[in-house]
């Protein structure tokens, strides 16, 4: 189909889109086969019963479905319903819950789960991280506290930043890759989140404080030797430079590019966000570590992001090789080229 998409050609390349659709070779699987797809990764609930997982694994599909942890709901002790997803932990792992080591049992029952079916990711979409410092009594007691009701923001801070360095310490044992998606102002607009509800597409960027919650968190790992591969997501552009700084602050040589700083994500991952993403990495970090474009929308539908950030990465280096930028060696870029696309993705994951 090389129609341009008008009211005019519209019907007719609905009409030819969906025969297509009806073939076999056009199918989910066929066209991630085709496309030499090795691994994909969804994003699943902790209380998740992975049961397509165990299924999809029997069927030698030709390439990888693997589970990412995903433990939001947990970290948000503030939101409605948090009581309810603790008993609904309880019901998986058949633990009682009263404190918050059960709690981190409990969890850390579920990703020994995850990993069993070749979990090596979790990943966390928060509007920020805020390190605050705690202790397990002041924190246990701040759990039982919103089991009977409400608690305070700050209460709500300081449970975050305890569970997530719990979560931290067994992602480390794991040596599972920890993912941060950072800096989303969700669900603005009251009236459709009471009439539809949540994620019915009122998001936008927020402009929340990073660098310092950021760091402490890192940093409170890191002293313990207890910090795992690190991947960290801005939506704010305004943060570019501080994500790139800060993935930087905490590499420690045991691996090259062990503390990344993700591709554009989100409202970001548009050409003008991915080229001033790939520019900022290139001025602050390594671009030749970098990882390469994700797409965690979970949708079939955004999977030729992969195809449309390859085109910009090489047109953002092309441009820069014809202003005498960088030296005109076709073998020495395209490695480079070859390994931020695939190479250091499969090196980092080692799935």
């Amino acid at each position: 189909i090389t129609d341009l998409l008008d009211k005019e050609s519209g019907p007719a390349i609905f009409e030819k889109t969906n025969a297509q659709l009806r073939q076999a070779n056009f199918s989910t699987q066929h066209l991630l086969k085709s496309k030499k797809v090795e691994v994909v990764c969804t994003t699943d609930d902790p209380t998740d019963s992975l049961e397509h997982h165990q299924a999809f694994q029997q069927q030698n599909a030709g390439f990888k479905m693997l589970p990412t942890f995903r433990p939001d709901k947990f970290l948000q002790i503030e939101k409605a319903g948090f009581p309810e997803m603790i008993k609904q932990l309880e019901v998986v792992t058949n633990k009682s819950i009263h404190t918050l080591l059960d709690l981190v049992a409990a969890l850390q029952e579920r990703i020994n789960f995850f990993h069993s079916l070749g979990g090596r990711l979790a990943d966390h979409g928060l509007s920020r991280l805020y390190g605050v410092d705690f202790t397990e009594k002041e924190v246990d007691r701040i759990f039982q506290k919103r089991m009977q009701g409400a608690i305070y923001p700050g209460e709500a801070i300081q449970f975050q930043s305890a569970l997530l360095y719990f979560l931290g310490r067994m992602y480390h044992s794991k040596q599972w890759t920890m993912q941060f998606h950072l800096g989303a102002l969700r669900n603005n607009n009251q009236r459709l989140l009471d009439t539809i509800g949540a994620d019915v597409g009122c998001d936008s960027i927020g402009d929340f404080e990073q660098a310092t919650g950021l760091s402490k968190f890192l940093n409170r790992l890191d002293q313990e030797n207890k910090l795992t591969k690190t991947i960290l997501y801005n939506l704010n552009p305004r943060d570019n430079e501080v994500f790139a700084t800060m993935a930087g602050n905490f590499n420690d040589g045991s691996m090259a590019g062990k503390i990344q700083w993700g591709s554009a994500w989100w409202f970001l991952d548009q050409k003008d966000g991915m080229e001033k993403q790939i520019n900022a990495l290139s001025n602050m970090g390594l671009l030749s570590r970098f990882l390469g474009m994700l797409t965690d929308s979970r949708s079939f539908l955004s999977f030729p992001r992969h195809e449309y950030f390859r085109r910009i990465l090489c047109n953002l280096i092309g441009r820069d090789v014809e202003k005498g930028e960088l030296p005109n060696d076709t073998k020495w870029l395209g490695k480079m080229v070859e390994n931020i696309c695939y190479y250091n993705a499969k090196n980092y994951f080692k799935f």
